[in-house]
């Protein structure tokens, strides 16, 4: 049966940027739901110093919870080599931050959708950095977890491989046991494309999953698709939303990841309207968990 984890998508300015937030108090916070884990993020300002990787985990694991993945978000299409070297020794360095953790899987992406990359190139320079830092994953018993993602908070352009055929070409790239997908349904909906075509693509590769919902705030999916075509910044017409009550089939969804005999960890990426919100979120989910795996 898949578990469920919770990532603080609502505090990560707070956490990663000014500091108003500490960890710990986010820990206090995520306590209180009924989740078996918390989903980490490498860039918190307070991970800056080792010496509170192994703290963070004991009040975590205090709190009868653990931390099963870690959120970081490589950039590795810079045409640059020694940009690209450097991203890897950070990845590592993220892999060992994981593995203090006592998490098991450490996400990556393929990096930044710079104007002048072609797919072919992109897709060679993500997947050949991505098998680097394999070996040293397997090592600590870590597996690295390619998102289909759209951008991380603090950069400057979207996703290389945001789109479903460049995304599906780097997986196919990479076949290693300690590689394989965190899937998040929403992120397909930024690219102008359709969650279950994507699912149906790659399930038998999905490890783990970001679980959110997105609604329109103006406009259709067709608007979306127009306007989405290597635009900077956020789409200003999708919003997050409350699980459950947003554009994804989460009956499809779990269809499909119960078919290939998916067992991995749920990570909820939501409560950017209160914690009220992500209780909720949660309840929804166990609700349909305990259904597609009784």
């Amino acid at each position: 049966m898949p578990k469920l984890a919770a990532f603080p998508k609502a505090y990560m300015q707070a956490l990663c940027k000014d500091g108003t937030m500490k960890v710990e108090e986010w820990i206090r916070l995520a306590a209180k739901l009924d989740i078996d884990g918390l989903e980490w993020y490498a860039g918190f300002l307070e991970m800056e110093d080792q010496s509170n990787w192994p703290k963070f985990r004991k009040m975590v694991e205090d709190t009868g919870k653990v931390i099963p993945m870690m959120c970081c978000s490589p950039d590795f299409t810079h045409p640059d080599r020694e940009f690209r070297e450097n991203e890897i020794q950070k990845q590592k360095n993220w892999i060992d931050m994981t593995h203090t953790l006592g998490g098991s899987y450490c996400r990556v992406l393929s990096g930044q959708k710079r104007p002048e990359l072609s797919i072919n190139e992109g897709v060679k320079l993500a997947s050949e950095s991505i098998m680097a830092c394999i070996p040293y994953a397997e090592e600590r018993g870590i597996t690295l977890i390619l998102e289909n993602h759209y951008k991380d908070d603090f950069w400057e352009y979207p996703e290389f491989a945001q789109k479903m055929d460049v995304f599906c070409q780097l997986v196919d790239s990479i076949q290693h046991p300690n590689f394989g997908v965190n899937y998040d349904p929403s992120n397909t909906f930024l690219a102008g494309e359709d969650p279950l075509e994507l699912l149906a693509k790659v399930s038998h590769r999905v490890v783990s999953m970001h679980a959110s919902d997105r609604y329109l705030k103006y406009g259709t999916i067709e608007d979306l698709q127009k306007e989405e075509g290597g635009a900077v910044g956020y789409a200003k017409r999708l919003s997050h939303g409350e699980i459950g009550k947003g554009l994804n089939d989460y009956d499809a969804i779990f269809t499909e990841l119960k078919s290939v005999g998916f067992d991995g960890w749920i990570s909820i990426e939501d409560g950017v309207d209160g914690m009220d919100q992500l209780e909720r979120s949660v309840l929804f989910l166990k609700n349909k968990i305990a259904r597609y795996w009784p």
